[in-house]
């Protein structure tokens, strides 16, 4: 009885022990019955079980998007944040995918939201996985998107809509959106054959 019981406290632990670089709001109740939540280890890592369906409660990143979105000169479409983090920061019209929405579909509708432009979707420039304060890990996903229609006009949560020679672009808010314009602009332009 001692052995299971020992083992069962080597498995479980309380959120407050976990590691302090992994301090974010957690899980507290299961979505499924209610029941609350505690740690254990599962599956390879320290996860959130419910006691009642003694089923694991899938800590996941929060996927968002943003567009590189060149002009017929090369210039490059930046927006000014109105919202933190970075306000009055420079980067890519981007955002959050919204429930039941595409990645493709989120990409157009922040570029419309931020920008007032339509596009058309070019390809996948890449994903990345971003560290963040308040969320832990977003899975951002990149486009490259040709503009179509409507006058560049700032919206939603950015306060300006402005197109970049891509030898005067302004400091990046973020290293993910730095990182994308740099590896469209290092040779990634066109759409692989």
């Amino acid at each position: 009885m001692w052995a299971t019981r020992g083992l069962k406290a080597i498995l479980t632990t309380e959120a407050s022990s976990r590691p302090q670089e992994d301090r974010r709001p957690l899980k507290r109740f299961c979505p499924e019955c209610g029941e609350r939540l505690y740690d254990r280890f599962g599956e390879g890592a320290l996860r959130r079980f419910c006691r009642q369906c003694h089923q694991p409660v899938y800590e996941n990143p929060v996927p968002a998007v943003c567009v590189v979105v060149p002009d017929p000169s090369g210039r490059i479409l930046l927006v000014r944040r109105g919202v933190a983090p970075k306000v009055g920061d420079w980067c890519l019209p981007g955002g959050f995918m919204e429930l039941g929405e595409t990645p493709e579909a989120a990409a157009l509708r922040e570029l419309r939201e931020e920008a007032g432009l339509g596009g058309r979707i070019d390809r996948l420039l890449g994903l990345r996985s971003t560290p963040s304060r308040l969320y832990h890990t977003i899975l951002l996903a990149a486009y490259v998107v040709h503009p179509e229609g409507g006058p560049l006009t700032a919206g939603d949560d950015a306060t300006q809509a402005r197109w970049f020679p891509p030898g005067e672009l302004p400091e990046i808010a973020f290293d993910s959106h730095q990182a994308f314009i740099l590896y469209y602009l290092d040779g990634h332009r066109q759409t692989p054959a």
